[in-house]
């Protein structure tokens, strides 16, 4: 019995006109999120990077020599807002991570793309940040890993697709 099947059974005794299943679901999916942030920002940290800061690294690292996007192609990826790239880059920017230049395909615009420094540690830190989520996985067998991770998939995408007002992919 976990913390959250106490929570339950508190309800259940105070309130047992209630359907309390998607409280337990959704109780232990947000103290999982809580648990495994808490551990990956422990990583990051390592790095001297939070979050925030390892998505953009990670976003122009994925992204393929020249490692180098658009901020909107970073907005769009992150789906963040504009002051909040803007922010982001101005600190990896600063710590050297990263270097503005005018695009090429167009002049009145700027791309964002890694430095040497910012490549070698974001290297470092997703092969850390890697390590970490397999520690935080190791404890489900291959088996359970997957299908956790189809039920996880299904559960999302129609969470998505009903926020967007659209139905759930078969």
């Amino acid at each position: 019995m976990d913390r959250i099947d106490k929570i339950l059974a508190q309800w259940n005794r105070e309130r047992p006109d209630l359907n309390t299943g998607p409280m337990g679901l959704i109780g232990r999916i947000r103290n999982l999120a809580h648990h495994l942030s808490r551990e990956m920002d422990r990583t990051f940290a390592q790095f001297g990077l939070n979050g925030a800061t390892f998505d953009v690294l990670a976003t122009l690292r994925r992204s393929g020599a020249p490692y180098a996007l658009s901020p909107s192609d970073l907005m769009a990826t992150m789906m963040v807002a504009s002051g909040t790239m803007t922010n982001r880059i101005d600190q990896l920017e600063k710590a050297g991570l990263v270097a503005r230049s005018t695009n090429p395909e167009d002049g009145r615009s700027f791309l964002v793309s890694l430095t040497e420094k910012g490549f070698a540690l974001i290297d470092s830190a997703v092969a850390a940040h890697v390590e970490t989520q397999a520690r935080l996985v190791s404890g489900l067998s291959e088996e359970e890993k997957a299908a956790l991770n189809a039920l996880l998939g299904k559960y999302l995408a129609g969470l998505e697709a009903s926020m967007l007002g659209k139905s759930a992919p078969v």
